[in-house]
C-alpha cells in the first residue's frame, strides 16, 4: 500500500477514533485529498503524520471561537438569510440555510465541492435568485469571485478608475486608493502592465483590491487566496481582521479546513 493510499485511510481512521461521525470523517478525508491534490502533494509531505493532523483538525473544528468583544453584540446584521435554498433543474444544490453576520464578525462557507458554496455567495451578493427563503443584506457589499472580475485588456489603474467611476468615486481618488490597499497586499501594480499579463495570485489580488475599492460593509470573498504565496495568504488573513476591528462583516467561502481558526461562524453545507 503507497503512502497515498494509506495515509486517507490512516486519517478517516483517527477521526473516527476520536469521535467524528463516519459521513463526516469521509467528507473531511475527501476534501483533505483535495487539498493535497490541488498543490500536487503528498498528504504526508503537506498536513505531516495522519494521527497527528487529525487531532489537531478536531480541535480547530471543536474549539470555540471568542468574537471581537466590542462587536460581538453591538454591530448591526449586515446580512441575514433564512430558510434559503436552491434547486438546478431536478436537483436541490442546498435548502434550509439560515446565516446571520453581523458587523465585526467574519463566516465561513465550507463544504465538499460541488455543495452550493459559491453560489450561496451569489445568492448573498444579489447576483443569484434563491428559489426558496429570504436575504437581507446592507447596501454597500463587495464581491470577489474566484474566477473573472477582472478585463485582460485594462491596467490595474484602469480598473481602478473604471470600478471607482461606478461607486461615484473620481478617477484620481480611485487609483490612489487602489494603490493604497494594493501596497496592503505586498503588491506594487506596474502602471503599464494588463491584467493578462499578471499572475494567477496577482490577478487575484487585484480582484480583492477591486471589492473593496468603494468602502463595503460587507465582504463576500470566494476562495479569495488562489495562487497567493504563503507570506501573502498571511497578508491577507490579516486584512480580514482589519475589517473585522473596523465594524465590518466578511464572509469567504474557502476548503482549507485550517481557516477555521481564524473565524466566528462556520456554515457547512456538506452537512445539510
Amino acid at each position: 500500500m503507497s503512502t497515498q493510499e494509506s495515509w486517507p485511510t490512516r486519517f478517516e481512521a483517527e477521526l473516527m477514533r476520536l469521535g467524528v461521525p463516519g459521513p463526516r470523517a469521509r467528507r473531511l478525508t475527501e476534501d483533505t485529498a483535495a487539498q493535497a491534490a490541488e498543490h500536487a502533494a503528498d498528504p504526508a509531505g503537506l498536513f505531516g503524520p495522519a494521527h497527528l493532523y487529525a487531532r489537531h483538525l478536531v480541535a480547530e473544528l471543536s474549539a470555540p471561537v471568542d468574537p471581537p468583544p466590542r462587536f460581538a453584540t453591538a454591530g448591526p446584521v449586515l446580512l441575514h438569510l433564512s430558510g434559503v435554498g436552491k434547486r438546478f433543474r431536478r436537483r436541490t444544490v442546498f435548502q434550509d440555510v439560515d446565516l446571520t453576520v453581523r458587523g465585526g464578525q467574519v463566516a465561513a462557507i465550507v463544504g465538499a465541492n460541488g455543495c452550493g458554496k459559491s453560489t450561496l455567495l451569489r445568492i448573498c451578493a444579489g447576483l443569484t435568485r434563491p428559489d426558496t427563503g429570504t436575504v437581507h443584506r446592507t447596501r454597500r457589499v463587495g464581491y470577489v469571485p474566484q474566477d473573472g472580475g477582472t478585463a485582460g485588456w485594462l491596467t490595474a489603474d484602469e480598473h481602478f478608475a473604471l470600478f471607482g467611476a461606478a461607486a461615484g468615486v473620481v478617477p484620481r481618488r480611485a487609483r490612489s486608493t487602489g494603490a493604497h490597499l494594493a501596497a496592503r497586499l505586498a503588491w506594487r501594480p506596474d502602471p503599464g502592465q494588463r491584467a493578462q499579463q499578471l499572475s494567477g495570485g496577482t490577478r487575484q489580488k487585484l480582484n480583492l483590491v477591486l471589492g473593496e475599492l468603494h468602502s463595503p460593509d460587507l465582504l463576500l470573498l470566494d476562495e479569495p487566496y488562489q495562487g497567493f504565496d504563503q507570506g501573502t495568504y498571511l497578508d491577507f488573513w490579516r486584512q480580514v481582521h482589519a475589517w473585522r476591528d473596523a465594524g465590518r462583516a466578511v464572509v469567504v467561502v474557502t476548503h482549507l479546513l485550517h481557516d477555521l481558526g481564524n473565524v466566528d461562524h462556520v456554515l457547512d453545507l456538506g452537512e445539510r
